[in-house]
């Protein structure tokens, strides 16, 4: 007779084979019943909806939602495609937004299909589908990504709701700079006698910087008999930084992000006093700082350090080829790698106190800061020395958050861009708050993006003469929050009024 071991694994096999397929959105009648539940007890398997799995980790806690955000597109594709074959695509706004490259999961994802049947369809964490019957959009005005069939961007602006470019203003920056030519967006408004949106979208390029086109959409409509009436859908007008035809939805919309951000940034965060006079003082201050920063820094990431342990890794007297004791502790490793890495920082600082440019020195040291941090876990043969080579070759997804970091793909290109807006940003409060924001946002490594983006934030503190400030681990869920707000909600006022709030407690 199997043990309870051997049937878990024969279990495992069979999931195993669906992964292999690519299946996340399991169906029923792809499991026995019998692997299905046993699948669910063991922690490897987790009911969406009536009939319908996916795969999670059995270490998750109650209530965990990390798996299903980051099995959310690939399962709602796959549902949506066994539900109504390819007659179905997503509603223009929704299309617009995941052509930009913004993934975060929606509360409610509204479906598009001539065979719907206007209904609400409940999934977990909160989440829905809204089933509209509605007709296809035109063979032409169709596109598919990550097998999500999606309004073209043309004629996603060209549909999408007014209110569109008041609530996602970003978003719909973004994909406005993504238009080429404006032969791509006029054609499809001649077709569609569309002389109001024409209007419309011609006061939304112009108020990105795009005059030729907006020119080029009153002077088509005009010449074939319409009357338009520029708009502008945009709340206010704010000065892009992008001006080239920018062909990246990642880097037109950090762009976008940082400009309107850095405008609510400068209304709330202290003014700079410029660079310290007293360097010396300043890195005593540094130092001094050490014990509060590791044990708050590295426990707000979950791991379980002692003042004890960072005086012990500070002191030299902790070393994995000879403390038996320690070789093995996770936490000791981190600990120890936390004190190399400061010691980077803290040269880095050295540089940037002495007036060089705060964004090309960190863009020059933060991968010196990373191997140094992972460091001793290769020494304890631990980390793979290949995990050192660079930004992360993997998709990462952040714990109980609704924001999906970029792809592989963009990480590459906008890390240059993110060192470039800090070399060029002239005000500190601005590289302070944005420089943390938009590290972790773009998430590079596979691990230790938090700790590498407070370490960020402080060399952007040391070029504005701010002090090297300390997120407290009593703080966490507030700093979490706020940190979800601007990457979900594009609301950078919560992060910044909490950052402040820090300084003014120094």
């Amino acid at each position: 007779m199997a043990t309870a071991s051997e049937k878990l694994a024969a279990s495992l096999e069979n999931l195993q084979a669906l992964q292999q397929k690519g299946i996340i959105a399991i169906r029923s009648s792809l499991l026995s019943r019998t692997h299905r539940e046993r699948l669910i007890k063991q922690g490897f398997l987790k009911e969406v909806m009536k009939g319908w799995y996916i795969p999670t980790r059995p270490d998750e806690t109650a209530g965990e939602s990390t798996s299903w955000y980051a099995s959310y597109w690939h399962f709602t594709a796959e549902y949506l495609t066994a539900r109504f074959v390819n007659a179905w695509s997503l509603n223009p706004e929704q299309s617009i937004l995941l052509q930009i490259g913004n993934y975060t999961v929606p509360q409610q994802l509204y479906v598009r299909a001539p065979g719907a049947r206007n209904q609400i369809t409940n999934l977990i964490h909160g989440t829905s589908l809204l089933e509209i019957r509605a007709a296809m959009p035109a063979e032409g005005d169709l596109t598919e990504k990550e097998g999500l069939r999606l309004f073209s961007l043309s004629s996603g602006l060209i549909n999408c709701n007014e209110d569109f470019f008041t609530r996602n203003p970003t978003d719909a920056r973004a994909a406005l700079l993504m238009i080429r030519d404006a032969s791509e967006i006029l054609a499809p408004l001649l077709d569609g006698h569309h002389s109001v949106i024409a209007g419309r979208l011609a006061g939304g390029f112009r108020n990105v910087g795009r005059d030729r086109i907006a020119d080029e959409i009153l002077k088509g409509m005009k010449s074939a008999g319409y009357d338009v009436r520029e708009t502008d859908p945009f709340e206010a007008k704010i000065p892009i930084l992008v001006h080239q035809r920018e062909r990246s939805p990642y880097i037109a919309r950090i762009m976008v992000m940082w400009t309107a951000m850095r405008e609510e940034v400068l209304k709330i965060f202290p003014k700079s006093t410029g660079l310290p006079k007293d360097t010396a003082a300043y890195m005593k201050d540094v130092d001094d700082s050490y014990v509060k920063d590791a044990y708050n820094s590295l426990s707000i990431e979950g791991y379980r350090v002692s003042t004890a342990l960072i005086e012990k890794v500070r002191s030299g007297k902790w070393s994995p080829e000879t403390d038996e004791s320690d070789r093995n502790q996770y936490n000791a490793m981190a600990a120890r790698g936390y004190w190399q890495a400061f010691q980077a920082v803290k040269e880095s600082v050295k540089k940037i106190l002495t007036g060089e440019n705060a964004g090309k020195v960190t863009d020059d040291d933060h991968s010196t800061w990373f191997r140094e941090m992972w460091a001793p876990g290769i020494a304890a043969g631990i980390t793979k020395a290949a995990d050192l080579a660079g930004y992360r070759n993997m998709p990462v997804f952040i714990r109980r958050s609704l924001h999906t970091p970029p792809n592989v793909d963009a990480v590459r290109d906008l890390m240059p861009v993110l060192f470039e807006l800090l070399a060029a940003e002239k005000e500190p409060a601005v590289r302070v708050v944005l420089g943390h924001f938009v590290f972790v946002y773009i998430h590079p490594y596979k691990d230790g993006n938090g700790r590498i983006g407070r370490f960020l934030m402080n060399a952007m503190m040391a070029s504005g003469g701010y002090s090297w400030t300390v997120i407290p681990l009593e703080r966490r869920d507030e700093y979490m929050a706020a940190l979800e707000q601007a990457s979900v909600g594009q609301d950078i006022r919560p992060f910044t009024h909490f950052i402040a709030s820090l300084l003014q407690k120094r």
